[in-house]
């Protein structure tokens, strides 16, 4: 096949619809370049998570997202549970503290014996 030659017009002799007619193909091409970009990224990200999953096999674009929206999915609810064990323990101390306060204002009030008071408050503490 010969080649041909392509006669581009100088931009001042283009209509606004040619000039997008001949832009929308490069436009494109940079943003199919940029999609391959980020999801190539996500596989070098994630890549020890995808040998775990699917070792020695070749991922698909399509394979590279589910797996990133899964593992995010994952990671997501794990950083929850640890947030609700922290404060699962936080509400637990707060609590043995004020029950702690409690004990010692009644024990002060009643008039226990000083030796009781003070093994039961350093049992407490422990």
């Amino acid at each position: 096949m010969a080649p041909s030659t392509v006669f581009l017009a100088p931009d001042s002799l283009l209509t606004a619809k040619e000039k997008n007619k001949l832009r929308k193909p490069v436009v494109e091409k940079m943003r199919r370049d940029r999609i391959n970009s980020s999801i190539e990224q996500l596989k070098l990200l994630l890549e020890k998570e995808f040998q775990r999953h699917q070792p020695n096999s070749k991922l698909e674009k399509a394979d590279i997202l589910e797996m990133t929206v899964s593992y995010l999915k994952q990671q997501s609810q794990l950083q929850m549970k640890r947030c609700f064990r922290k404060s699962s323990h936080f509400d637990f101390r707060e609590g043995y503290s004020r029950c702690l306060q409690e004990a010692f204002h009644f024990l002060s009030l009643h008039k226990v014996q000083t030796e009781t008071q003070t093994k039961l408050l350093s049992h407490f503490q422990k």
